[in-house]
């Protein structure tokens, strides 16, 4: 049976932390990388069992890197293994995971006490857990990749993601994650005019509403839709500020 680390980065998150921590106890090491935080979230982690490693933030990507056991499945704070997911994994892994370099896993996210199952927001495919000498994270300290050298198979059970406390917290996410990929497009060369902020946010609603079936989460993917064209607005706006050579 192969080894399993599971790493999670956290920064104020003791209201989330444990029942994280709790759907990943089938895992032979818990690390937690805590950016400081200034509440009972490394406290409660420990308690737990979890190996917690305090440090500055050096991004969403950079923060994810230790591990003690080739094999790693990674999480935020606010995402938890479900029951079907753990089983699928724990098979793999009493197999050796065989043949394989990593595992897609299906993510849902809680919208106001209910799972969004259409629309851009599902299913969130995300490559979690692999075998880091085959690769690991790449990609913008924001929307960060996975990158592995082999076969991926791609599991069903689901990877629950509790992201947002209220509709504040998500407008204001959403706002900051947009001036940070404004900031990465514009440091990679990637200028734009004013066509990709005029179209780019109608398009993303219409393909998550529409074509992707979003209404039919009812107004819980309304809302969610009208957020995430915002969120698309603001990032090419920032971009064609920054291409203006104003500042962002």
């Amino acid at each position: 049976m192969a080894s399993l680390s599971a790493c999670i980065i956290t920064y104020n998150e003791a209201d989330r932390i444990e029942a994280c921590l709790r759907s990943l106890e089938f895992c032979d090491e818990i690390l937690v990388v805590d950016s400081h935080s200034s509440d009972e979230t490394r406290s409660r982690a420990a308690a737990l069992g979890a190996r917690v490693i305090e440090r500055d933030w050096p991004g969403y990507r950079s923060q994810k890197q230790a591990a003690r056991h080739d094999w790693v499945l990674c999480l935020d704070a606010d995402e938890r293994v479900s029951a079907p997911l753990r089983a699928e994994i724990l098979a793999r892994r009493a197999a050796g995971f065989a043949g394989m370099a990593g595992y897609s896993l299906p993510r849902i996210t809680d919208y106001f006490g209910r799972f969004l199952r259409h629309g851009n927001a599902y299913p969130d495919r995300l490559v979690r857990l692999f075998d880091r000498r085959r690769g690991g994270w790449s990609g913008d300290e924001i929307h960060e990749n996975t990158r592995v050298t082999g076969r991926i198979e791609r599991l069903h059970g689901h990877l629950e993601h509790f992201s947002y406390r209220s509709l504040s917290d998500h407008q204001n996410r959403m706002a900051r994650y947009a001036d940070l990929m404004a900031q990465a497009l514009y440091a990679r060369g990637r200028r734009c005019g004013l066509a990709p902020v005029l179209l780019n946010p109608q398009w993303r609603f219409v393909r998550g509403y529409l074509l992707r079936l979003g209404f039919l989460d009812g107004w819980r993917g309304l809302v969610f839709a009208l957020i995430e064209a915002n969120y698309v607005r603001r990032k090419y706006l920032g971009l064609y500020i920054r291409s203006r050579g104003l500042p962002g």
